[in-house]
Order: C-alpha cells, then structure tokens, then sequence
C-alpha cells in the first residue's frame, strides 16, 4: 500500500513582545547584563504587523509568493515590500499577536492563562473572524482575570507575563511550585507550542479536505519537553493538541530528534499508513519561544530589524493512496547511521547519494532539494551564512567527485536543484519539510516529478551523544492508479475460496 501527502499547513504568529521576555538570548540577557545596551535598544527594532505581512519570506511561507519570487528579488530582503500584504494564504496564515494569546487561553485546560477582561473583549471577535477558528475554540476562551490579579501573580508568584506592546494583558501560572519542569517559563514555552500546532492543524486538514473524525493518528514533532520532574519529556503534545481542533477518533504520539524530527515523523507516518495500521496521520508541529530574537544582537548591531519574530507551526496529512497525491517512497530513505561520522561528506552520501544509488537514480533525476531551509536573511547577518546555499553545495560538489556532474555545473547547481531558504529560524520547522506545500501542487500540475526532503539534526545539543543526525525521504508522483491497484482484504478472501473450490471439484473429477 502506498502513502501519499494529502495535505499540508504553514502558520506563522508574529510575537514581538515574547521576543523581549520570553525568547532566550533576551531572557539570558536580562540576568547576565540586565543594563545593557542591546536591551535598550531591542525594542527599536522590533517589527510591526504590517512589516511581516509584507515581508516576502513570510508570504513565501503561507503560500502567496514563490521561491522563485525570493530568487527574483535583489538579496536582503528585510528592507523591501514584497508588494503582498495578506494574512491568510494557500497553505495558512500569519495571526498578530493578540489574537494568539488569546488562542494560548484556549488551548489551556488547567486553569493556568490568565486573560484581562478589557484584552479579552477587545480581542475575541477579532479571533472568531478567523475562518479556521470556530465557535467550540471561542468557548474555551478563560473567563476574565482583574487586571490587579494578573499584576501581583507576575510580581509575586513568579507568573510568565503576556503582554501586547509592551502591556500586561495576562500571564501564565506555574502548574507546581517546586517542579521547574511544570514552572510558569516551561508552561508558557509548552502552550506557545500547543497553540501553534493546533492552528496548524486546522489548516492541513482544511487544505487536504480530511474530515476532522477520520484522522486516526497525530505524531508531534516539535523540540520542546512535555513532563514533570517523573518524566521531563513524557508526552503528550500530539493528542494535546488533537483534542483542541477537535479530533474526537485520534490518539497520537511525540518524536523527538532535533531540527530532523520533522523528516522522521513524516517517514513514521508514511510507514504506519502503508503498513495499514492507520488511515490517515498528522504530523504537526509548533514553534519555539526559545527561539525568538537567537540572532537578535548581531540584527540590532547591524541596525536591522530583529527578523526572529515569529513562532511558526507545521502539518502535514498522510493518507491511503488516492491517484493523485504525491506518494511517500519508503523504499529508499536515507540516514545518517551511527557508524556514518560527522564528515560533511559521508552526511550528504548517506542522506542524498545512497538512497539515489538504490532506486538507479542521479543527483539530476531528482528536481529539487530541500534541506535545512533557514532564511538567510536571519543567518548571514548572525555569521551563520547562507545555510540552504551550503547545502546545495555539497550536494553538488560530491555529485562531481561520484562523476554525476560536471565542474561547470558547480555554479548552477543551487539554482537549478536547489531553492532560496525561507523558513523563519525555529529548529525543526525549516529542516526540509518546508518544501512539501510547493512541492504538492507542482508534481500534481506536472512542474516537477520528484523531490527529496532532507532533515538533519544536532543531537550533541542534548550532551548525551557527539553524533549527528539526519533522514531523508523522496516524494514522487503519483502513478494515478490509486488503491484500485492493491487488492483487498475481501478481495484476497475471495480468491482463496474460489481457488478451494476448483480444487475440491478437481478431487470430485479425479474419484469419479
């Protein structure tokens, strides 16, 4: 049985507030050198509403404009309208921040968001216009907090403030008093996490056109740790968040592995539908506080806006073969094994070149290559480089040496295989998955045949292993025969009781 990616969601929340007291580069800040300048001048460079809906990887990311627009556009992008300013898009949307605080109220069942009254009326209509949020969501709106209340479980309890320019609207409660795995920081990071994946959520089923009640299973695969002191990261953000976009006949599960657990619950997902275990899957994700303004000195020292404002979320709907939908190949995965080394190029033969060798492919048969995707717009400032350029690089630089390329295909390669990054710098969303939406709707308009998702990963970043980590994954065209091609469980019933039939009539012709 095949599997095939039905649907996919890409959201974005842009949180400048949580940037300054929640993201960690700030909160480290505050304790280290809490007179500092980059503090004081951090707020200077913060981006409104309008700018992010105009910025272009933004609008990239939900589906409005095209990688290919980010090639057109002279590089950086930061200081140009993109001459797009909308919030909703093909594969999702970008909600200001007021409105996700208050989805952060909905999302929590243990009483720990507190929301004033005044942000409450003034934000709850605003929310309910959002197509994709409906009246079960608006019910799980918290009741009103006085406002006093908020300001002494902040200065007092050690509540995580929420805050709308600069304005205490709410905070978050501690879930324990002494469990800093249940602390109020550690609550506020989960229920970002929550929040986003929810949205993200409702969007992959609404753009596969899968009913609510027929997703059977949801893997999350984010970076953050769901637990107490018993069990730091039990579990479980998947059915957490199932509950929330109301998927009443789903169970689920957490995978976790860094920046590449996206690539990983994709191919567990797949497998678990091709093995018929479930129908449909979700794989989602939601975005990291953590993350907010990482880079934001080096944006502030450059007199750039800090671009590190936004928490994004993922989804993905994996489903029973239909014709039509690109197909999951799961015959030829590559990975990052533990004997592979850390080698750039032993990382790139094992996660690009084996899997190729073994479906008798080249580097040229696949289209494009999506791997670690971050917008370089964040990374090139911060020292990090163009990262997806780099990528694109090696992948070509060894297609040379394994004499699938020529030398003068070096230079051409990035932008002929390769696509311009443009997924906000959260861990695990830009880690190849990014490319699934585009990449839906051109192998099913015939634009491209086949594309390989390459998700790779830190696992040093835990200090309990030096290894490195990645899996890949092509995703091909579908043949268009659909489940017609599989023969089922009542079909191969019949075939065995026909066959027992002739060969009892054939003992009968024998006797007689």
């Amino acid at each position: 049985m095949k599997s095939v990616i039905k649907g996919t969601g890409y959201v974005l929340a842009h949180t400048p507030d949580m940037v300054i007291y929640n993201g960690t580069t700030q909160t480290t800040e505050r304790v280290v050198n809490p007179d500092g300048e980059y503090l004081k001048e951090l707020p200077k460079h913060l981006r409104s509403y309008d700018q992010v809906l105009s910025y272009l990887p933004n609008q990239v990311y939900i589906g409005n404009k095209t990688p290919e627009d980010l090639e057109n556009t002279d590089f950086p992008w930061y200081d140009k309208d993109c001459g797009c300013s909308e919030r909703y898009g093909q594969f999702g949307e970008i909600m200001p921040e007021d409105e996700f605080t208050l989805l952060m109220g909905a999302c929590d069942v243990f009483d720990l968001v507190k929301l004033d009254g005044a942000f409450i009326d003034a934000t709850k209509d605003k929310l309910a216009a959002d197509p994709l949020i409906d009246e079960t969501i608006i019910a799980r709106i918290p009741a009103a907090t006085d406002a006093a209340e908020i300001a002494r479980l902040v200065a007092e309890e050690a509540s995580e403030g929420l805050y709308i320019d600069g304005k205490l609207v709410g905070c978050v409660n501690r879930a324990h008093d002494v469990d800093h795995n249940l602390s109020a920081e550690i609550m506020h990071e989960n229920i970002v996490e929550k929040a986003s994946s929810v949205l993200a959520l409702l969007y992959g089923l609404k753009n596969a056109g899968v009913a609510k009640e027929d997703v059977d299973y949801v893997i999350d695969c984010s970076e953050e740790a769901c637990g107490d002191m018993n069990q730091r990261g039990g579990g479980n953000f998947a059915k957490a968040a199932a509950e929330i976009a109301g998927l009443v006949n789903a169970t689920g599960s957490d995978a976790r592995g860094f920046c590449a657990a996206p690539t990983h619950a994709l191919i567990e997902a797949a497998s678990l539908v091709a093995a018929g275990s479930y129908k449909t899957v979700a794989v989602t994700a939601g975005g990291c506080t953590a993350k907010l303004g990482m880079n934001g000195k080096e944006h502030v020292k450059k007199g750039m806006p800090v671009l590190e404002d936004m928490i994004g979320g993922i989804c993905i709907i994996v489903t029973t073969d239909d014709g039509v939908s690109p197909v999951v190949d799961l015959e030829h995965l590559g990975r990052v094994a533990v004997g592979t080394g850390s080698a750039p190029q032993a990382v790139i033969g094992s996660l690009v070149y084996d899997p190729l060798e073994k479906a008798g492919l080249t580097v040229t048969d696949v289209d494009k290559y999506s791997p670690e995707m971050q917008n370089p717009d964040i990374t090139k400032p911060a020292g990090a480089g163009d990262v997806p350029l780099s990528n694109f690089k090696m992948i070509a630089a060894l297609g040379v040496k394994k004499g699938q390329l020529e030398k003068a295909q070096l230079k051409t390669f990035p932008s002929e295989y390769g696509l311009p990054g443009w997924a906000p710098t959260q861990g695990h969303i830009p880690s190849g998955v990014p490319i699934l939406g585009i990449a839906r709707t051109r192998i099913e308009e015939g634009t491209w045949k086949r594309v390989m998702v390459v998700g790779k990963g830190s696992l040093f970043l835990g200090r309990m292993t030096n290894l490195f980590d990645g899996v890949s994954v092509m995703i091909e065209a579908n043949d268009g025969q659909g489940d017609q091609a599989a023969v089922s469980e009542d079909e191969v019933k019949g075939m065995i009781a026909s066959t027992m039939r002739d060969f009892a009539n054939a003992l009968l012709a024998q006797a007689e």
